[in-house]
């Protein structure tokens, strides 16, 4: 797809990320009706956040404030604390997913990394800007920094994007010192990173002005009017000796301390503006709580106008220095020649046209494993289904029908007593009074379902008593209630073996006709991709036949979960180079599926690391489409599947989705007895988009 989402952020104080944004945004405008702003993570406190207000006024974005942004520094403290920032990445991506729909383009600009570089060991933006898929653009503050200096932080700026995974769409290093531009120029703009942008400092655009001095300092207005307040601060004097020794040290832009019943001060000031060879200072501030006498300030506003602005203060001059000393310049949206400044700042040193390019063919094919739990719970939500848990006295049950139904997910079914489930969920502070209960040993469905599976299977060998026996289990008396049209699908597993929850899916359910044999696969979430296992829970030896299945199996539910399926028929020896009975195996397997689904595309014999790994591929098969670049990953055999599996997922924390069946006709999954809530919820939503797809394909 093409990413309708950039990311900026600044990896330092005082980058300059606003001004940057400001010039994407005018460029952005002219290119799309609808354009967004978002800021993943904002401030406590909102007096620091001011960016947001100054995008949706003076580009007149029509957007409401609370749209703009995702939470604050203290929520995702607590977040990373609890160990629960996947939820918080779902939800950010909830968000950007939301204003996606409704605007044509996203500009997205993360915090400075030095608000949070005290809390956390790694760089906030770059792990959201991962998670939401989005293109990344760091800005450098070069300011007093030497050219090895710039050189060394662009390479490692460069190289923990690319660790991270995240998509490198271009750099701008900010303030820079005008003596390096031509050096710096020369040395970064080669052919291999060509989207390095250089900026020079631009002094103005550092510089307060004195509209934000007064409300730093608290100054209320004595003369002058509300637009001299947009004039630039560039330095400050304490006025504390005689008006000729004044005179000789003022300069242009200065913004004079001064005593309030410093009269001679004041008027030798306004006399300095209106004379052709004096500076011209930018304001006054009285100190010490005093001020000027009516009859002063009334001969002061006999001027024609009042042309230095004089501001007063409750304070003395001391305190006032200390206060100033600590504004920050900013860009306000009623400063328009800084406005104008950093406009002309990005239309001069960036090409617009080429940036412009580049986010335009650049694709995403990063999946991180919040990214893909989003997916499939929407997905899930889009045509709500009924799933069947038969397991409620299992705590973990409870608790994931709690998420499943208050994230509107699926309609569940719970098998149980209505009395002991309600007083269980109450015991532990649960609320799944949506939630559909049927009791198991009610007589009527006993009977009703034991008689339908009597005339089932009375033929191998089933008697009616051995039916109502079968009733007796939940898994069989859930599976029953599909068979009749009840329930979409079904999750066991938590509490029993997988066989407990396959067998009674074998005899009632039974396999599509296009599937030679029920298999599974496991979505492993990985930092940046998903990939397809298979098969690692179900068949302990599969032969060639069987293992082609499963790829064909594998590979069309790759695809009807978003993943591009590239299957690679994994063995311990890649192309033509290997021999024995399990090559042999795998390799005829390869034909079959060759044979009867030559869409699919696969790759085999090949060993892992050519199937994953673009290097290792070069050198083994260098003329495969598939080596390097696989998706689907189809497992000889049981042993190597399920210890190639748990490997993977204990020593990289991949995610492990599964195990999910496959090939029959309803959908029924098996879970681990030692699944998180987490993988309950995930396996429902896999779950509810089979039930989907099965009802699609009935309807066609």
């Amino acid at each position: 797809m093409h990413p309708k989402s950039i990311y900026i952020a600044s990896t330092e104080p005082r980058g300059g990320s606003l001004t940057i944004a400001i010039g994407l945004m005018e460029m952005l405008k002219g290119k799309y009706k609808r354009v967004a702003f978002f800021r993943p993570i904002i401030p406590d406190d909102p007096q620091e956040e001011s960016d947001i207000d100054f995008m949706l006024r003076h580009f007149k974005l029509d957007m409401d404030y609370e749209d703009c942004y995702g939470f604050k520094i203290s929520e995702y403290t607590q977040a990373y604390g609890e160990d629960s920032e996947d939820k918080l990445y779902q939800t950010l991506i909830s968000k950007v997913e939301k204003l996606s729909k409704l605007y044509d383009f996203i500009l997205i600009e993360g915090s400075p990394r030095y608000q949070s570089s005290m809390i956390f060991d790694f760089d906030i933006n770059l792990r959201i800007a991962k998670n939401l898929g989005t293109l990344y653009i760091p800005v450098l503050n070069a300011k007093d920094r030497s050219f090895e200096e710039i050189i060394n932080e662009t390479h490692i700026i460069a190289e923990a994007i690319d660790d991270e995974g995240c998509i490198h769409l271009a750099t701008f290093i900010n303030r820079c010192d005008e003596k390096l531009l031509g050096e710096l120029q020369s040395h970064l703009q080669t052919k291999e990173n060509e989207q390095i942008y250089l900026l020079p400092e631009v002094p103005e655009l550092d510089t307060p002005t004195l509209c934000q001095i007064a409300q730093a300092l608290g100054a209320e207005m004595v003369l002058g009017d509300k637009e001299q307040l947009q004039r630039l601060v560039y330095h400050k004097k304490i006025a504390a000796m005689g008006v000729e020794n004044y005179l000789a040290r003022i300069e242009d832009g200065d913004l004079v301390i001064v005593p309030g019943d410093r009269i001679d001060i004041i008027t030798a000031s306004l006399v300095s503006f209106y004379a052709k060879n004096h500076p011209n200072i930018a304001g006054i501030i009285l100190s010490g709580g005093m001020r000027p006498s009516e009859e002063i300030l009334n001969l002061l506003n006999d001027f024609s106008e009042v042309v230095v602005p004089i501001l007063a203060i409750p304070y003395d001059s001391f305190q006032a220095v200390i206060a100033l000393n600590k504004v920050q310049a900013k860009i306000t949206p009623e400063g328009e020649r800084k406005i104008t400044l950093s406009k002309g700042l990005f239309d001069t040193h960036v090409n617009k046209n080429n940036l412009a390019q580049r986010f335009l063919v650049t694709t995403n094919d990063i999946m991180t494993p919040a990214m893909f739990q989003y997916k499939i719970f929407e997905q899930a939500k889009s045509r709500r289904q009924r799933i069947i848990l038969p397991e409620s006295s299992d705590e973990r049950i409870l608790r994931a029908a709690e998420i499943l139904i208050r994230r509107d997910i699926v309609d569940i079914i719970l098998l149980g007593d209505a009395h002991t489930i309600d007083y269980q969920s109450k015991q532990l502070g649960l609320d799944i009074s949506k939630a559909k209960i049927v009791n198991p040993k009610d007589p009527e469905l006993i009977e009703r379902f034991a008689n339908t599976l009597y005339h089932m299977r009375k033929e191998r060998g089933l008697t009616h008593n051995g039916a109502m026996d079968s009733m007796d289990l939940v898994n069989y008396f859930a599976t029953m209630m599909m068979h009749e049209g009840m329930a979409d699908g079904m999750v066991s597993g938590a509490i029993h073996t997988t066989a407990d929850t396959v067998r009674p899916a074998l005899q009632i359910i039974k396999t599509t006709p296009d599937t030679a044999i029920v298999s599974s696969l496991f979505f492993m979430c990985l930092d940046t991709k998903v990939l397809v296992y298979a098969d690692c829970a179900i068949n302990l030896d599969p032969i060639a036949e069987h293992l082609a299945h499963i790829a064909i199996s594998s590979a069309d539910s790759a695809a009807r979960f978003g993943i591009e399926p590239r299957v690679a028929m994994l063995s311990y020896s890649t192309g033509d180079s290997g021999v024995g009975p399990d090559v042999k195996k795998v390799r005829e397997a390869t034909k079959i599926v060759q044979n009867l689904r030559p869409d699919i595309p696969i790759e085999g014999p090949i060993q892992y690391d050519a199937a994953i790994d673009m290097k290792v591929a070069q050198q083994k098969l260098p003329h495969s489409k598939i080596a390097g670049k696989a998706t689907v990953f189809i497992f000889p055999d049981l042993n190597t599947g399920n210890n190639t599996y748990k490997a993977v997922q204990r020593s990289t924390g991949a995610l492990a989705i599964g195990p999910i069946l496959q090939g029959l006709r309803m959908p029924i999954n098996d879970l681990s007895r030692g699944c998180l809530v987490d993988d309950i919820v995930n396996t429902v939503a896999i779950t509810a988009i089979q039930a989907q797809r099965n009802h699609q394909e009935s309807n066609q």
